[in-house]
């Protein structure tokens, strides 16, 4: 239950790796559909995650269709830049998955055809070509957790001490 960020043919694994902090951070679970651009023992990977990968669930898939077969589209929520309905417009249910596309092309066009009433958008300034993918993820997942009173999310009182003084 809860969010679920999906990553369709990821090709850098910078992005991934800071996508799965945000994942770690908020609690959500990563789908990442094959074939990655990248090997998940890549050092950069690694990288970028840090020390987060034990509190990552991570599920793989082999191929779009594979995900898809075993999780609806009604619940899956599309990030392109060719949406008409920003996301932040958007209540979204409890057991809710992002879906975001390759960094080089975005989702298939074929795709978005078929969930067109499903694609949400993040505004941008014209000419602006795309936020980078890693930005995207973090501002969605924030928006699903905004929605939701930051249920499920520490307070800041709650984990840090600060000393007189200091």
């Amino acid at each position: 239950m809860g969010l679920h960020i999906v990553l369709l043919q990821p090709e850098i694994p910078q992005n991934t790796g800071n996508i799965a902090r945000t994942c770690a951070a908020t609690g959500a679970t990563l789908h990442l559909v094959h074939p990655l651009g990248y090997s998940l023992s890549d050092k950069y990977l690694k990288r970028a995650g840090l020390d987060y990968w034990h509190l990552v669930s991570i599920k793989e898939y082999p191929d779009d269709q594979a995900f898809f077969s075993e999780h609806p589209r009604e619940r899956c929520y599309f990030f392109t830049k060719k949406a008409r309905t920003c996301y932040a417009g958007i209540a979204y249910p409890e057991e809710t998955y992002f879906v975001f596309g390759r960094e080089s092309v975005g989702l298939d066009e074929s795709l978005l055809r078929q969930v067109e009433d499903r694609t949400v958008r993040i505004p941008m300034r014209t000419g602006a070509r795309c936020l980078n993918l890693s930005n995207s993820v973090a501002i969605a997942a924030y928006e699903y957790f905004r929605q939701r009173d930051w249920q499920g999310l520490a307070e800041a009182d709650d984990t840090f001490a600060w000393e007189e003084g200091k």
